[in-house]
């Protein structure tokens, strides 16, 4: 990037939209090395098919089910109805591969990517394998679904999470950064797409690190949006009252350790210190890998497909 305002590091949804995909986020045009992210929206009994190319890639049900064909395998994956009514399955798709996605009821999926130096096998990421983490507390308490982190998922380059933060709270606090290799830090470029229940607002802040790492980020944001964070302290994330917060995190960089090591603000390091103090917040988990019943969730412009009932690999064999 040019001489990049603040501006830059958002992208709206539907700005980069690409023939099937409503979000096209390439390492060329974020202008870093590694990190990427798409998003795929089927038509009820259509598919799709793409060359992963020089990127180990993921595909995650936003809402919806899916079935994914690549290297001889097939993987059915029963997705969910909305980011906010379950933990979804997934299925894990190698560099220089051609895949096809096909829905017979429709859906957005996410394929959160990093270009790979191996080639590993495709593979089928069962829900009840996602490790389900509640972090923080009181105003800060928030839910990691560590899908695809270096201790639940194995991968080459790509870090991938999901958090689900309640109306009010706060999450990605204290402010951190990872934009260094160095002891106790990786440098890892990162990608924040955003999804909020009720169609509401939310807020992201991102923040100079360092002479060289100058950027200033203070943006609302809404269902579809994305913000790009090649450096720089990043948080809060903020759901406003009345309207929980869903973003997913992809993540990537040099380091041959696929290490997630976060450096926090000093000036707001002391924060997590009253934690200890404090209860998490009650509402949480938000969602676990049992669906929720649709009476419960609230309507979202994005939801709008309904997931595929089909069985998963893993529960044939």
């Amino acid at each position: 990037m040019t001489n990049p305002s603040g501006n830059d590091y958002v992208v709206r949804a539907g700005k980069t939209a690409e023939g099937p995909f409503s979000l096209v986020v390439s390492p060329e045009t974020a202008g870093w090395t590694y990190s990427s992210l798409r998003v795929l929206e089927l038509q009820p009994g259509t598919g799709a098919t793409f060359a992963t190319g020089e990127d180990e890639t993921i595909v995650l049900p936003l809402s919806g089910g899916c079935r994914v064909e690549c290297d001889g395998e097939t993987f059915d994956i029963t997705g969910r109805r909305s980011v906010f009514s379950r933990v979804s399955d997934f299925a894990y798709v190698p560099r220089d591969a051609e895949v096809t996605v096909s829905s017979a009821g429709g859906g957005r999926f996410a394929l959160p990517a990093a270009r790979a130096t191996r080639r590993l096998p495709a593979r089928y990421g069962p829900a009840e394998g996602v490790s389900v983490e509640l972090r923080g507390a009181g105003q800060a308490s928030r839910q990691v679904n560590n899908f695809c982190n270096p201790q639940t998922f194995d991968a080459d380059k790509l870090i991938a999470v999901e958090v689900l933060t309640p109306g009010a709270n706060w999450s990605s606090f204290p402010p951190h950064k990872h934009d260094e290799e160095r002891a106790g830090e990786a440098q890892l470029e990162e990608v924040y797409y955003f999804e909020v229940d009720r169609d509401g607002p939310a807020y992201q802040r991102v923040y100079t690190s360092g002479p060289g790492r100058e950027i200033d980020v203070c943006a609302e944001v809404r269902s579809g949006d994305t913000v790009l964070i090649p450096h720089g302290w990043h948080g809060p994330s903020m759901a406003t009252p009345g309207y929980d917060l869903y973003y997913l995190n992809v993540m990537a960089g040099p380091s041959p350790d696929r290490a997630w090591l976060i450096c926090d603000d000093p000036a707001h390091a002391w924060v997590r210190g009253t934690w200890e103090d404090q209860e998490i917040d009650p509402r949480l988990p938000l969602t676990t890998t049992e669906e929720k019943d649709v009476s419960e969730l609230a309507s979202s412009p994005l939801d709008t497909a309904s997931p595929d009932r089909a069985t998963s690999v893993s529960e044939e064999q």
